[in-house]
Protein backbone atom coordinates (compact mmCIF):
# COMPACT_ATOMS: atom_id res chain seq x y z
CA UNK A 1 0.00 0.00 0.00
CA UNK A 2 1.09 3.66 -0.99
CA UNK A 3 0.42 6.25 1.18
CA UNK A 4 -0.28 9.68 -0.28
CA UNK A 5 0.30 13.10 1.51
CA UNK A 6 -2.45 14.76 2.96
CA UNK A 7 -3.07 18.15 0.76
CA UNK A 8 -5.62 19.44 3.51
CA UNK A 9 -6.22 18.00 7.60
CA UNK A 10 -9.25 16.09 6.57
CA UNK A 11 -8.16 15.16 2.74
CA UNK A 12 -6.76 11.72 2.83
CA UNK A 13 -5.89 8.91 0.06
CA UNK A 14 -4.56 5.44 0.04
CA UNK A 15 -3.85 2.80 -3.15
CA UNK A 16 -3.50 -0.77 -3.36
CA UNK A 17 -2.01 -2.86 -5.79
CA UNK A 18 -4.25 -6.01 -7.61
CA UNK A 19 -3.42 -8.53 -9.41
CA UNK A 20 -6.65 -9.82 -11.59
CA UNK A 21 -6.93 -13.25 -10.85
CA UNK A 22 -8.02 -16.27 -13.03
CA UNK A 23 -11.66 -16.77 -11.38
CA UNK A 24 -12.17 -13.24 -11.95
CA UNK A 25 -12.19 -13.00 -15.67
CA UNK A 26 -14.38 -14.32 -18.14
CA UNK A 27 -13.98 -16.52 -21.25
CA UNK A 28 -11.82 -13.10 -23.21
CA UNK A 29 -9.62 -13.27 -19.95
CA UNK A 30 -11.60 -9.94 -19.46
CA UNK A 31 -12.04 -9.29 -15.48
CA UNK A 32 -15.97 -9.33 -15.45
CA UNK A 33 -17.42 -5.81 -14.90
CA UNK A 34 -19.21 -6.19 -11.38
CA UNK A 35 -15.46 -7.73 -9.53
CA UNK A 36 -14.02 -3.89 -9.85
CA UNK A 37 -16.64 -2.76 -6.73
CA UNK A 38 -13.99 -5.72 -4.86
CA UNK A 39 -11.39 -3.88 -5.87
CA UNK A 40 -12.43 -0.42 -4.73
CA UNK A 41 -13.60 -1.73 -1.57
CA UNK A 42 -9.56 -2.77 -0.99
CA UNK A 43 -8.68 0.59 -1.54
CA UNK A 44 -11.31 2.18 0.64
CA UNK A 45 -10.44 0.15 3.43
CA UNK A 46 -6.80 0.97 3.06
CA UNK A 47 -8.17 4.76 3.51
CA UNK A 48 -10.33 3.84 6.21
CA UNK A 49 -7.62 2.54 8.07
CA UNK A 50 -5.33 5.60 7.61
CA UNK A 51 -8.09 6.96 10.11
CA UNK A 52 -8.43 3.83 12.33
CA UNK A 53 -12.37 4.15 11.15
CA UNK A 54 -12.53 1.13 9.40
CA UNK A 55 -15.85 -1.08 9.50
CA UNK A 56 -15.50 -3.09 12.93
CA UNK A 57 -14.66 0.49 13.98
CA UNK A 58 -17.41 1.79 12.85
CA UNK A 59 -19.84 -0.86 13.92
CA UNK A 60 -18.08 -0.48 17.45
CA UNK A 61 -19.09 3.62 17.74
CA UNK A 62 -22.72 2.28 16.79
CA UNK A 63 -23.06 3.44 13.18
CA UNK A 64 -22.99 1.58 10.33
CA UNK A 65 -22.14 3.52 6.76
CA UNK A 66 -24.13 1.53 3.99
CA UNK A 67 -23.10 2.68 0.21
CA UNK A 68 -26.12 4.30 -1.26
CA UNK A 69 -24.49 5.30 -4.41
CA UNK A 70 -21.93 3.90 -6.59
CA UNK A 71 -20.74 4.99 -9.98
CA UNK A 72 -17.90 3.13 -11.72
CA UNK A 73 -16.64 4.12 -15.30
CA UNK A 74 -15.03 1.57 -17.58
CA UNK A 75 -12.48 3.22 -19.76
CA UNK A 76 -10.02 0.28 -20.74
CA UNK A 77 -10.53 -3.42 -19.83
CA UNK A 78 -8.21 -5.17 -16.95
CA UNK A 79 -6.75 -8.72 -17.89
CA UNK A 80 -6.19 -12.14 -16.22
CA UNK A 81 -2.44 -11.40 -14.64
CA UNK A 82 -2.70 -7.71 -15.12
CA UNK A 83 -2.08 -5.42 -11.99
CA UNK A 84 -3.93 -2.35 -11.66
CA UNK A 85 -3.01 0.32 -8.65
CA UNK A 86 -6.55 1.22 -7.35
CA UNK A 87 -6.56 4.74 -5.44
CA UNK A 88 -9.15 5.54 -2.97
CA UNK A 89 -9.25 9.65 -2.31
CA UNK A 90 -11.81 11.03 0.66
CA UNK A 91 -13.68 14.07 -1.11
CA UNK A 92 -16.48 14.34 1.30
CA UNK A 93 -16.87 14.37 4.87
CA UNK A 94 -19.32 16.76 6.90
CA UNK A 95 -23.28 14.57 5.61
CA UNK A 96 -21.58 11.85 4.21
CA UNK A 97 -17.97 9.71 3.52
CA UNK A 98 -17.72 10.33 -0.43
CA UNK A 99 -14.93 8.56 -1.61
CA UNK A 100 -13.02 8.80 -5.61
CA UNK A 101 -11.06 5.87 -7.00
CA UNK A 102 -8.99 5.77 -9.70
CA UNK A 103 -7.73 2.77 -11.46
CA UNK A 104 -4.56 2.58 -13.47
CA UNK A 105 -1.83 0.83 -14.59
CA UNK A 106 1.31 1.34 -12.13
CA UNK A 107 3.53 0.61 -14.96
CA UNK A 108 2.06 2.71 -17.97
CA UNK A 109 0.08 5.13 -16.14
CA UNK A 110 -2.89 4.40 -18.31
CA UNK A 111 -6.56 5.08 -16.43
CA UNK A 112 -8.73 2.03 -16.78
CA UNK A 113 -11.35 3.32 -14.53
CA UNK A 114 -12.68 5.62 -12.22
CA UNK A 115 -15.40 5.72 -9.71
CA UNK A 116 -16.93 6.61 -6.63
CA UNK A 117 -18.67 5.90 -3.63
CA UNK A 118 -21.06 7.77 -1.43
CA UNK A 119 -21.69 6.37 2.14
CA UNK A 120 -24.02 7.59 5.18
CA UNK A 121 -24.29 7.08 8.50
CA UNK A 122 -26.76 5.29 10.00
CA UNK A 123 -27.71 4.73 13.91
CA UNK A 124 -27.35 0.94 14.75
CA UNK A 125 -29.45 1.70 17.43
CA UNK A 126 -32.51 2.99 15.75
CA UNK A 127 -31.87 2.17 12.25
CA UNK A 128 -32.14 6.10 11.19
CA UNK A 129 -29.83 7.85 8.42
CA UNK A 130 -28.01 10.79 10.60
CA UNK A 131 -27.89 14.41 8.30
CA UNK A 132 -24.79 15.11 9.72
CA UNK A 133 -21.46 13.23 10.06
CA UNK A 134 -21.33 11.86 13.90
CA UNK A 135 -18.35 13.15 15.58
CA UNK A 136 -16.76 9.83 16.08
CA UNK A 137 -15.92 10.51 12.37
CA UNK A 138 -14.68 14.31 13.19
CA UNK A 139 -12.36 13.09 15.51
CA UNK A 140 -10.69 10.67 13.76
CA UNK A 141 -10.57 13.20 10.90
CA UNK A 142 -8.85 15.66 13.22
CA UNK A 143 -11.61 18.14 12.39
CA UNK A 144 -14.11 20.23 14.41
CA UNK A 145 -17.11 20.94 13.20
Amino acid sequence: MTRCPMSEPWQLSAEVDVTVPFHDVDMMAVAWHGHYLRYIELARCALLDRIDYNYPQMEASDYLWPVIDVRMKYIAPLRFGQTVRVRATLVEYQHRLKIDYLLYDPQSGKRTNKGYTVQVAVSKQSGEMCLASPQVLLDKLGVSE
